[in-house]
């Protein structure tokens, strides 16, 4: 987001906010959005922000699993598929 037109004041989104949508769509930038000269709000186009939205998911797994591995909360791989196993077994019962 270096480039500078990629920020815009609330004044320019409300006069020109079926623009700046298009804008987004088309080059998939977000634009920030400022009020009194201060960042206030991102304005993203929805197929990014649920890209981003999935990566932060998965971060989160991830950080979560190493987390467990700090803590030594770890099973073994054969204990986990013998009781997958043993549930599908149970449940075509």
């Amino acid at each position: 987001m270096s480039n500078s037109l990629d920020i815009k004041p609330v004044t320019y989104l409300k006069a020109n906010a079926a623009d700046l949508l298009k804008h987004i769509n088309e080059t998939h930038r977000p634009i920030i959005i400022t009020q009194n000269g201060e960042a206030k709000a991102v304005l993203q186009d929805p197929e990014t922000f649920e890209a981003t939205r999935k990566a932060f998911g998965l971060l989160k797994l991830i950080s979560m699993g190493e987390e467990d591995i700090r803590k030594n909360k770890l099973i073994n791989n054969e204990k986990v598929f013998k009781d997958i196993e043993r549930k599908i077994r149970n449940n075509e019962k």
